[in-house]
């Protein structure tokens, strides 16, 4: 592609910065745009070289400063309905994601992974696969690096992993994995989505560009990932794979082994004894990154030694300590309730629980009832603790807590647990408000459990 063009940058955070960084290294004009009229503009600009052309505005977009935009990149945190994206989109500008960028100025071999829950461990465990494989491999996404980072490091050798948010796949153009995945949708991003129906459509666009030469994989668990099959958009082959399930085609379990079936053949892959992370949910997204590898062409060897070391990630049922006989586990990725509900699920020990934060306009109630026989005392923070308190108390659980913030919460879950329990911070909640980010608010939690311990 050629980026001799002016690019309009709709956001400053990580995401627009690097898309920025990127941008210069190819030549483009860019400029910066943010609503916020108190953004510290140097700030902004000592993050590039001394030298850079960048303009900036800030308040209100006009047709005057569009006039001879190109394109537009809108960073992930960026409704697509916001009104610097209809005026934007009223003057015929295309609009791009970041990842879109990265696409069109990367190269090589790309498998992405989305889906409600589980792209963190599932994308980890695909780029320890392919970093086994060969030294010129990325991990990249939501997971922590930028794809325009590294976009240009990319040659036509390398093997990269992308995990992909629907917020991300609202606006690609021609990104076109080899194999993609969706490995479920559950309840989340609705007050973005509004509806579910929207919100499955935009996880699915993952495999837009694909054809019959690619892949998809899919949860056959899942009754709406598994419908996804008969969409019109699929042109990929579609791999299922199912933890519930005996598969004639696909990734399923066998005698208490991962198999891939194909073409009347099985291949068992590794037995369940040999793979570290506990629960349920992990033999799935085991199963999703073996399938995504597999397909990639990784060599069976590399998958399956990978998969015996793989230990997972930080801020997913992560262990902390265990302080006076108190075990405290790290879930500060359970950023919904059907996440939270797999942290519970882990849990085999009574549990005081740490919930709460940002309103992201979903139910509370499958959450509640997950609690039966595991949740000892809920303590909640941030601006959804009433409306959970409230859900609780209809289903009978009365046994709550608030906290004005995360440090009081882990003092009070400290008090109330004894000897033999855990204290779980699994919050079904965005960190928005009182973080910037879900690990940051992990990081805090442990560094909160670490000070008890001192």
């Amino acid at each position: 592609m050629d980026f001799q063009k002016k690019f309009l940058i709709v956001g400053t955070g990580k995401s627009g910065i690097n898309a920025g960084k990127l941008l210069l290294q190819k030549g483009a004009e860019i400029v910066f745009y943010d609503d916020n009229v108190s953004l510290d503009v140097e700030k902004l600009l000592a993050q590039f070289d001394n030298g850079a052309e960048i303009k900036v505005v800030l308040g209100e977009i006009n047709d005057k400063i569009l006039r001879d935009i190109d394109l537009m990149v809108i960073s992930p945190g960026v409704p697509i309905d916001s009104p610097v994206a209809n005026v934007v989109r009223e003057n015929n500008i295309p609009i791009w994601s970041e990842i879109e960028l990265a696409y069109q100025a990367g190269a090589g071999h790309l498998a992405a992974i989305t889906g409600t829950n589980g792209k963190t461990t599932t994308t980890s465990l695909v780029g320890e696969i392919f970093k086994r494989y060969t030294g010129n491999s990325f991990t990249v996404g939501n997971i922590g690096i930028p794809y325009t980072e590294v976009a240009l490091q990319m040659d036509e050798e390398s093997y990269t992993v992308a995990e992909v948010s629907s917020f991300q796949l609202e606006t690609i153009d021609e990104f076109r994995p080899h194999v993609s995945a969706v490995l479920n949708v559950t309840p989340d991003h609705l007050n973005r989505h509004y509806t579910m129906e929207n919100y499955a459509s935009v996880k699915l666009d993952v495999c837009r560009n694909q054809t019959e030469e690619d892949f998809l994989i899919l949860n056959y668990d899942d009754e709406i990932t598994k419908a996804m099959a008969q969409d019109k958009r699929v042109q990929a082959k579609v791999v299922y794979f199912s933890r519930l399930h005996s598969l004639e085609e696909g990734v399923c379990l066998s005698n208490d082994a991962i198999v891939i079936r194909e073409s009347g053949t099985e291949t068992r892959v590794i037995d369940l004894a040999d793979l570290i992370l506990l629960g349920e949910h992990n033999v799935e997204n085991y199963m999703a990154g073996i399938a995504v590898a597999y397909y990639m062409g990784i060599p069976m060897g590399d998958i399956v030694a990978t998969l015996k070391e793989f230990k997972g990630v930080a801020h997913r049922i992560e262990y902390v300590a265990e302080i006076d006989g108190v075990t405290y586990y790290n879930d500060s990725k359970g950023t919904n309730p059907d996440a939270a509900i797999k942290g519970i699920q882990a849990m085999n020990r009574k549990t005081v629980l740490i919930g709460g934060g940002y309103d992201k306009g979903v139910s509370f109630d499958d959450w509640i009832l997950a609690f039966e026989g595991k949740v000892k005392k809920l303590i909640l923070i941030g601006q959804t603790a009433q409306m959970i308190a409230d859900t609780a108390a209809k289903y009978g659980f009365t046994d709550v807590l608030f906290a004005n913030d995360l440090k009081e919460a882990v003092d009070m879950a400290s008090t109330e647990a004894e000897a033999g329990e855990a204290v779980l911070l699994s919050p079904a909640c965005a960190s928005w408000g009182m973080f910037d980010n879900y690990e940051q608010r992990g990081d805090m939690f442990k560094e909160f459990v670490n000070q008890l311990g001192a």
